[in-house]
């Protein structure tokens, strides 16, 4: 067994090989490039580590920011041999709020950056905190501010997502049912009936470094491809998107991590002696509001929800425990949820919490967002517990999931069954939150 230091020792190094001199990549190979909530997960535990790196890791996000204050998944690094390919992909040069410099993506990811800025400013004095509020604050109220205007068309402040990329629970069960309800082209139908799918896989970066079977279904991917073609046809321009589109989701995980993003972005602009914008306050209280019309009384859970039809998608996952992290729901609400993280046909598995339940349908548990165990989203619930005073189930969580890296190393994730390893090795947010969780 590895001492606390060897395993900080070991995990410290993974954070130092993946790093590029300006942002810390997901993972060698198959992640060259900055991804938002990637990023912010390193910087949560790589305040342990270089606070100055820290801090650069979110100060080259916020450079990718377009004009109009979205802050792209993606930010491509122009030095990367994959680099015109990926770019000339995505093409969000297209849209008139798109940076002239930068070459980003065209859609968004959860919005974890107010928590990750207060989470390493607790590593400083005061007077460094303010310091390093003031200079990364203009950013996270421009983002909010647009998610509101562009992503909340009925002003009820549930935000809007427009790809299954941006839940960052990317195969998650409710985004293919989804996907294959509302958002299949007759040529992706054609591919499928001939079953061609497997040609797919020769284009597919993922699969030359990970087992298919750890991944989306080739279909998936092409679907996921083809919705990301139709944006990009639209010129990333929100509002003619929805104009035509029937794939949008108002997704619970993303309105529930809004939430605690919100309550940092709060937090900032009280210790810097800033007042919030009026209306952004008023889309602040109508999202914690709003997040009631997504529990089903039937079922005692939340669930997201198609925006169009307003019916929920009934399948539960790992955002149904996402609440819990919001801060914001009833203590009988939450108590509800927590008897499903006790609940060993649930998520109560040896090395939890599982992506899906265990009893799920969809369950396999090596993949990907269908069944394995995630670090950053243990983190998110782990952090709810112990604020709603769930201590014990907190702790047991946290060691899980040091037990599980311990054995094989910083994985992208892990069985919640034996813990066993999958998808790529040496993963920075699995590296930077078991430090966390260990300091």
């Amino acid at each position: 067994m590895k001492s606390k230091e060897e395993l900080l020792s070991q995990l410290s190094d993974v954070l130092l090989s993946n790093w590029t001199g300006s942002y810390t990549r997901p993972a060698a190979h198959l992640y060259p490039h900055q991804w938002l909530w990637d990023s912010c997960f390193t910087a949560i535990g790589l305040r342990h580590v270089d606070i100055e790196k820290a801090q650069q890791e979110l100060r080259s996000l916020i450079r990718g920011q377009w004009s109009n204050g979205m802050l792209p998944h993606m930010i491509f690094n122009d030095s990367h041999q994959s680099f015109a390919k990926d770019s000339n992909i995505w093409r969000s040069k297209r849209n008139p709020y798109a940076p002239d410099d930068i070459a980003t993506s065209g859609i968004t990811q959860p919005p974890v950056l107010a928590e990750a800025v207060v989470q390493v400013g607790q590593k400083m004095t005061l007077r460094e905190r303010r310091g390093w509020y003031q200079d990364m604050y203009p950013a996270i109220v421009r983002y909010h501010e647009w998610l509101y205007a562009e992503r909340d068309p009925h002003g009820d402040g549930l935000v809007v997502l427009l790809h299954p990329w941006e839940s960052g629970l990317d195969n998650s069960p409710p985004w293919i049912e989804q996907l294959h309800k509302h958002a299949k082209p007759w040529w992706v139908a054609l591919v499928e009936k001939l079953n061609l799918d497997k040609i797919v896989r020769f284009l597919r970066r993922d699969t030359h470094y990970v087992p298919p079977g750890q991944r989306l279904r080739d279909i998936d991917a092409l679907l996921y491809h083809s919705v990301m073609l139709r944006l990009r046809r639209k010129n990333w321009l929100t509002e003619s998107i929805m104009e035509r589109s029937h794939f949008m989701v108002e997704d619970l995980a993303y309105n529930s991590i809004l939430i605690r993003a919100n309550q940092q972005l709060v937090e900032i602009a009280k210790t810097i002696g800033h007042e919030l914008p009026e209306d952004l306050i008023e889309d602040i209280a109508n999202t914690e509001k709003s997040l009631d019309n997504l529990w089903d009384s039937y079922y005692k859970q939340y669930f997201s929800r198609h925006f169009i039809s307003r019916k929920f998608l009934k399948q539960p996952t790992i955002a149904t425990l996402l609440p819990l992290y919001s801060g914001s729901i009833t203590k009988e609400r939450a108590e509800e949820l927590v008897t499903m993280v006790r609940n060993t046909e649930l998520f109560a598995a040896e090395y939890p919490l599982p992506s899906v339940p265990l009893n799920s349908t969809y369950f396999k548990e090596h993949g990907y967002w269908q069944g394995p165990t995630w670090i950053n989203t243990n983190w998110m619930v782990a952090d709810g517990l112990d604020r709603y005073g769930y201590k014990q189930e907190a702790k047991h969580i946290r060691e899980q999931s040091m037990r599980a890296v311990e054995k094989h190393g910083p994985w992208e994730y892990f069985s919640p069954k034996d813990g066993s390893p999958a998808g790529a090795e040496n993963f920075s947010w699995t590296a930077a939150l078991i430090i966390d969780f260990i300091s």
